[in-house]
């Protein structure tokens, strides 16, 4: 390897800490969509409940897909800078190769 280095873990734990918001958002906005409303009892304020779970069900889903697009922007960088290293070193022989 090539004196370019990023520990691999860096890239791990962002991708699980992304991955696990995912899952979390997930999670909240299943909850949200069975909220029963109806326990709050005036008829205004049970339509205001269910406007908000509604908006906040699609907030969360597109956070939800955001999250999900950086995991996979990790993974592509982590793959990219791995390419990268190997390419470097490759160089760096080829280059000690033809100074001798």
């Amino acid at each position: 390897m090539s004196d370019l280095s990023l520990d691999d873990t860096v890239f791990a734990h962002l991708r699980k800490t992304f991955s696990t918001i995912s899952d979390r958002m997930e999670d909240t906005r299943r909850s949200l969509r069975g909220t029963d409303a109806s326990v709050v009892g005036e008829s205004k304020l049970i339509e205001d409940v269910q406007d908000f779970a509604d908006d906040w069900g699609y907030g969360i889903k597109q956070l939800g897909k955001h999250t999900h697009g950086a995991v996979k922007m990790i993974d592509t960088i982590g793959d990219t800078f791995d390419k990268l290293d190997q390419d470097l070193a490759e160089s760096l022989k080829t280059a000690k190769k033809k100074g001798k």
